[in-house]
This record gives structure tokens, sequence and C-alpha cells, in this order.
């Protein structure tokens, strides 16, 4: 296994601009607020955080679907920023990054059977191939991810929502990419049907030692799939460890909350639950300093002026004043 990132991203931000008139300016909205991580081949980084926490709009930034505000953002050492101003090398870049979506019906065009949208990714960057090449490629992918030949001439709504799923999975692959982004690739399904997905998205990674950046909020999935966990709040990172130390020990508050509120299934195991109090402050107008210092049990006046930097605490990076200071002690663990 390499020990060398495929995808880099250092202080990546995203702004959007929002409302506006011909009588008022418009506003601007943080969605990311400085996200910086690595990813390496047979890995899984998953990024968790409640929603408007910046997940998704992480993941359209590494699947280049938008460009980051500022930061920089790396593909095998290449510049994908600088690359996407090139139309011949944005499309190189953009075939060794793939996503796979939420809603596994939604991302399929149900007005084409099954075998097109496989080769569809074909037509478009393997033009050297002729249709039987391709037909054999998609045929070989639909087997590789458990559907059946016959499958190949169906259309999307014959099929239940874990096979849907399996097609967005084999379209992805279909172009050997080395970054997959799964944006809640499970939460629509049926949790036995969920270990099945998972299972695959497991194998089809050992086979082509693919690098995932995996969006969920499901913490109980992230446990069990999870090499690396960055959790996100309000468009920043506030903590990012190991899966085992995050889970077995996690330092920052908001993470606790987080841990705290997931379902145990074995009802003899007792867990304290820390409720946080209020709703996410709005990015359109975050408050200053550390901008979970309104929920937070733990925060000072320090914390109220004065922005948290992501910090090494043992081998896990934290951006919290409580924990620098010893605070967070005095808080029980999550888990």
């Amino acid at each position: 296994m390499s020990n060398q990132a495929v995808l880099s991203a250092r202080d990546l931000k995203r702004d959007y601009e929002v409302g506006g008139s011909a009588f008022s300016k418009p506003k601007l909205l943080r969605a990311l607020a400085g996200a910086s991580f690595d990813l390496f081949p047979g890995k899984t980084l998953a990024v968790v955080g409640e929603s408007g926490c910046g997940k998704s709009t992480l993941g359209r930034l590494v699947t280049m679907i938008e460009k980051p505000t500022s930061g920089t953002l790396t593909l095998d050492g290449k510049d994908v920023v600088a690359g996407l101003s090139n139309k011949a090398e944005a499309k190189q870049l953009r075939q060794d990054v793939q996503i796979v979506f939420q809603d596994p019906y939604g991302s399929l065009n149900p007005r084409h059977k099954i075998g097109s949208m496989l080769e569809e990714p074909l037509k478009i960057n393997r033009p050297d191939l002729s249709a039987k090449d391709r037909e054999e490629l998609g045929r070989q992918m639909m087997a590789k991810v458990g559907l059946r030949p016959e499958h190949y001439s169906r259309y999307p709504h014959m099929f239940s929502g874990g096979q849907r799923q399996r097609i967005a999975i084999a379209r992805a692959l279909m172009l050997q990419p080395k970054v997959i982004v799964l944006d809640e690739p499970v939460s629509a399904l049926d949790v036995s049907i969920q270990a099945q997905v998972l299972n695959l998205l497991n194998d089809v990674q050992e086979e082509f030692k693919l690098a995932y950046l995996f969006i969920s909020h499901d913490l109980s999935v992230v446990k069990h799939v999870a090499d690396e966990v960055m959790v996100m709040y309000l468009g920043r990172p506030v903590e990012k460890g190991s899966c085992e130390e995050i889970f077995a020990n996690p330092q920052h508050p908001y993470t606790r909350a987080l841990l705290s509120a997931t379902p145990v299934a074995d009802p003899r195991h007792k867990r304290d639950r820390i409720r946080l109090t209020g709703e996410i402050p709005s990015p359109i107008a975050p408050p200053p300093g550390c901008t979970f210092h309104p929920r937070c049990p733990l925060a000072n006046e320090r914390c109220r002026a004065e922005i948290p930097e992501l910090l090494d605490r043992g081998g896990t990076l934290i951006a919290c004043h409580a924990v620098e200071e010893g605070r967070n002690q005095e808080a029980a663990p999550a888990a």
C-alpha cells in the first residue's frame, strides 16, 4: 500500500454570494472555511457533522464540480484548480475522481438502460474503444458489483434501491478512478442492504486500491468503514484523527456530543447523552471566535474572541481552547 497521498487539500475555502438586489449588496455565505486533509490509496477518510457543516460542499470541490474560493487541491501532484482552466487537462483530472450520490434513483437517468449508462463514460472519455469493447467492459463491471447479465438491458425503475446503488457504483468505476467521493451512499437504504453495499465498497476498494472520501452523518456506519475521521462544524474541521482514537477518546466537546447521540445496539450499554442547546449559527453571520461557543458547555471569554487553531494533541488534531487548557476534562467521555 502506497504511503503517498493521491489527493491533498490545504486550507480549502468556498464562499457563495447570496441575496442582493438593485438596492442591496449580496451577503457572503462561508460554506467551507478552511479544510486540510490527505487521501491515500486503499484508505477511507470519513467526513461527519450536522447538516450545514460543509460536508457536501467539500465533496463538490473534490469532485471538481465547483472550484474553491481559495486554498490548494492537488491530485497526484497536479494542481487541480490550475488544471480546470485547461479543457483537456480538466477532462483527465475528472476521470480520476468519481462520485456516488445519496439517492441511487435520482442519480440514474430513468430513460436510459443500465448498459447505456455504464457505457456512457467510455463513449465520452475513451473514443478509441469499439462498441463491442464498451459493452464487454460494462458487462464485466456489472458482474463485479453483483448484478446479473439480464440486468444490462433493463431500466432503473425495475431495480430495488440496493441494486440501483450497485449500478451507481459500477458507473463510478468504469473509468478506473483513483478517488471516489461517497456522499451518504447508504443512508437511503434499509439496514440489511446497507451492509451489503458497504461490503461491496470495501471489496472494490481493496481490488482497485481506491481512496474514499466518505461523507456521512451516520456514525455507526463510519465506525465500521473509516480509517480516519474528520469532524466538521460550520465549515471548519474541529477534530481529525484515526477512527479508533476518535471513537475511543473523543476530545472536542462537539465530537463528544455527536458520539453520545449515536444509537447503541446493546441494551446493557449505558451512555450519558450530551445535549447541545441552541441551533447551528448561520454561515452568513457566524459568531466571533470559536463558532461552536454559543452551544458549548465549556466556553469562556477566550472562546468567544479567538478562533482556535487545529493543533496536534497526541496524534489527533483538535481545534478547541478547552482541550488546550485542560477544561475538557470536566466533561464526561462520550463513549
